[in-house]
């Protein structure tokens, strides 16, 4: 396993959070889709303790410098507003 790093940010509020994460260690040889539910697999079990419903409205990966943007909803529940982020994933700090 690697250590990734991940920062979340809320594109209505300006709040953001910095995270740690293990993956394989091809993580970022995979897709960026793949990359991101990685990050979310980790988010819901470690970050949140429960599901979270997300959808992603775009996604690019920088082979180059080895950085996946994404942006995108959180979905608190049916009567709830989506709340849009910008998510930046590395293997760097």
């Amino acid at each position: 396993m690697t250590t990734y790093y991940a920062r979340l940010l809320d594109a209505e509020t300006g709040g953001e959070g910095s995270y740690e994460f293990d993956g394989p260690q091809d993580l970022m040889q995979r897709t960026a889709d793949e990359i991101v539910s990685i990050f979310f697999d980790h988010a819901e079990s470690q970050v949140l303790k429960g599901r979270v419903d997300w959808e992603i409205n775009g996604v690019f990966k920088n082979r180059e410098r080895r950085i996946v943007t994404a942006m995108g909803s959180l979905i608190p529940g049916k009567d709830e507003p989506a709340l849009p982020f910008l998510l930046l994933i590395s293997d760097h700090n």
